[in-house]
């Protein structure tokens, strides 16, 4: 399963996206670290690696309904600041 799992301290979440055996613990150990999403930015921030995202798919995973929301949104570029 690819879901989320919480970091970061008191009221102050940031979240790994993480594939994980279903039956494990929210915190438990992962067989992978595919991204992650912070949401106390403006806008959220989400990072994720696609291919090995889709690469678990691949091999039956099944996304979570908010990791599956959020991969669902377009890759926003990187802002390049003007020199």
């Amino acid at each position: 399963m690819i879901r989320l799992s919480r970091m970061g301290a008191r009221k102050q979440p940031h979240y790994r996206i993480v594939v994980i055996e279903k039956a494990r613990a929210r915190n438990g150990r992962p067989v992978e670290v595919v991204g992650t999403y912070n949401p106390r930015t403006n806008p959220a921030s989400v990072e994720f690696k696609r291919d090995r995202v889709n690469y678990w798919v691949s091999k039956g995973a099944q996304m979570s309904e908010r990791v599956g929301k959020l991969f669902s949104k377009p890759p926003v570029a990187p802002a390049v600041p003007a020199a």
